[in-house]
């Protein structure tokens, strides 16, 4: 698709010239076409990447909807009425340097333009030249304190039971099949699956000892679908997205074991009684170009019937399973990344909090970084921060792995590490504290509590220990006699173990420090311990809790993310997807507090009294 020919100046009857009585010094829009746009326009150069530019027809031009994402973003609009805001708003087209009487373009060329956008991996490009922008004018700085936590996107599909996700697949799979496997090559079992799962629905009335029933029935008629596309030859449809998804599905929810062969009642055909299957030219295998990791094994009927003498035509048989083999597995053997929604398989489940407090979602999950200026605002000033990183990922990966994707993010963008980092208690962790101590940075936040003995005795936390030194102190005053140092083979943790042999036994406090079972106290403790102790010790005081204030502000940030701009919901499916809406986001949310403080700065200098004897100064 070719581009057409960009410009920049403005016509003499375009909104731009007639703007003078519309709007205003501090209106928005004129504030967008004058600091933003021209941003924006720069770009063009990249975004000419995502186009063929000698081939095809006339493209809109993608400066004008990248304009045209942001501010949607900014007013909260879908496509279909930010298309309709292009054609009849005065003020989306000043801000957008758009002529009067220029053709306008259908809702689905936003569609296609972010898809262009994630398929040359330019998802970020809109967040990253705003924030380019506000560096070089001075609002935010490369390295600066940043304030950092996470909140729950739910994914743009509807929670499913383990039942549903696996009938639901099977759907997929077999209308994804329908079209392009031929009706005398289908086995003899499909109009059973068909009737089942693509024209039929489970009653949930029915007792919970049916549903477990039918989700057992549901694992083994997908053993058996991905059984028989094994011992067929290579085809395309074996490929399919939906094929592949049901075998991962099948892997996730059930597991195989032993059992016998025995036929089923012959289900629903929809093809002639009389047809015969066609023999196998000789020398070749009934291979299938899915991976046998990938699919299970075929039941042994199937099997038989491949390597059977097939130069004979023969009736088909009735279908067999083996009974007794498909079982669904526990939940606790069940990965945290499995597919909750064939619709999405992307969207994780995940929970946040506990006691009435515990919220579940299926979705995602969305770091937001923000620069803290601790500068003291004139009243009514707009705020001095801004937002530095926006990273969406899977909703069951820890804040910690989100805090490392932000970190690489930023980087990429040409952020350095922050000075100081204010952060909750899920960032924080003895290995944290000590990295970022050696990189001489400061990680605000509370340390994560120590366990507490359920039979009231001393805890680790009231024991002061050195680990550097290999020296632990008793709430009795006494020094350990042993250390231990202990490195697990799978994950080379590194874990120290100290031990009071030779003092305990006519010890005051041994009542409450001592099991009964235990001759001696011992205490296990990390190899980063000392800096956790220190932390747990400062967070104590006022000092710390004032500064702690400072993370505070990312609340009412997220609270204006999701209020504001939608972010609690995704309104597409697919990570990608996902990410590209919330870096428009971002964008957005930076847009609107940049226009909001250069506004007040023109207030202030049209309110500021002129010095004696000058002329006042016209804006």
């Amino acid at each position: 698709m070719s581009l057409p020919a960009f410009s920049t100046q403005s016509e003499l009857f375009s909104t731009a010239a007639l703007s003078g009585s519309l709007f205003a010094p501090t209106d928005r829009y004129r504030l967008f076409a004058q600091k933003v746009y021209p941003r924006l326009a720069a770009t063009r150069t990249l975004l000419e990447e995502c186009y063929c530019l000698n081939n095809g027809r006339t493209a809109v031009e993608p400066v004008l909807l990248m304009g045209v994402s942001i501010l949607q973003e900014l007013d909260g609009m879908p496509d279909r009425q930010a298309a309709e805001m292009v054609r009849y708003h005065a003020g989306w087209n000043f801000a957008l340097n758009r002529q009067l009487g220029d053709e306008v373009f259908h809702p689905t060329t936003l569609v296609t333009f972010r898809n262009r956008l994630n398929e040359h991996q330019q998802s970020a490009l809109g967040f990253k030249t705003i924030l380019d922008a506000l560096e070089e004018v001075g609002l935010v700085s490369r390295q600066s304190r940043q304030r950092l936590d996470s909140t729950q996107m739910f994914g743009r599909v509807a929670r499913m039971s383990r039942l549903d996700c696996v009938r639901e697949s099977v759907r997929l799979a077999l209308q994804e099949l329908e079209p392009v496997v031929q009706p005398e090559a289908r086995p003899l079992f499909w109009g059973g699956l068909w009737e089942r799962y693509v024209e039929s629905q489970v009653d949930y009335r029915t007792g919970t000892e049916t549903l477990a029933r039918k989700l057992v029935e549901a694992g083994t008629d997908a053993y058996q679908l991905l059984g028989w596309l094994k011992t067929q030859q290579p085809s395309p449809w074996e490929e399919g997205q939906q094929v592949k998804l049901l075998a991962r599905v099948f892997g996730e929810q059930f597991e195989i074991g032993s059992g016998t062969a025995a036929p089923l009642p012959k289900e629903k055909e929809t093809i002639q009684a009389d047809r015969t299957p066609e023999p196998a030219q000789a020398g070749e295998a009934a291979t299938s170009p899915i991976e046998s990791a990938s699919l299970p094994s075929p039941p042994p009927s199937a099997q038989a019937a491949s390597e059977a003498d097939v130069s004979a035509p023969k009736p088909p048989a009735e279908p067999e399973l083996v009974l007794g083999t498909v079982q669904p597995k526990d939940k606790k053997e069940m990965d945290s990344d499995r597919v909750r929604n064939p619709h999405d398989p992307e969207a994780t489940y995940a929970t946040k909090g506990q006691g009435e407090q515990r919220k579940e979602h299926v979705g995602y999950k969305v770091q937001v970084a923000e620069s803290v200026s601790e500068a003291t605002l004139a009243p009514g000033e707009p705020t001095r921060n801004f937002i530095l990183g926006i990273v969406s990922h899977p909703a069951y990966e820890s804040d910690e792995a989100g805090a490392q994707k932000m970190e690489t993010e930023q980087a990429a963008m040409g952020l350095e590490k922050p000075p100081v980092q204010y952060a909750d208690a899920a960032y924080i962790s003895a290995a944290q504290l000590a990295a970022a101590a050696a990189e001489g940075r400061e990680l605000i936040g509370p340390a994560p509590k120590a366990p507490e003995n359920k039979d009231g005795r001393f805890t680790t936390e009231q024991f002061q220990v050195t680990v550097e030194e290999r020296k632990a102190v008793c709430p009795a005053g006494k020094e350990n006699t042993q250390c231990s140092r202990l490195v697990e083979e799978e994950t080379g943790k590194v874990s120290f173990r100290f031990e009071w042999s030779s003092h305990c036994a006519e010890c005051p406090l041994r009542a409450q420090c001592v099991g009964a079972k235990q001759e001696h106290r011992t205490i296990l403790v990390g190899e980063y311990h000392s800096a956790l102790q220190t932390r747990r010790q400062e967070q104590k005081t006022d000092a710390f809790k004032e500064r702690m204030k400072h993370r505070n502000g990312i609340e009412g940030t997220q609270s204006e993310m999701v209020r504001g701009h939608g972010m609690r919901h995704a309104r597409y499916r697919g990570l990608a997807k996902t990410k590209l809406q919330n870096y428009f986001i971002g964008a957005a949310c930076n847009v609107k507090r940049w226009i909001r403080r250069e506004a007040w700065q023109i207030k202030q200098a049209m309110s500021a009294p002129a010095a004696p004897g000058t002329a006042a100064a016209t804006i």
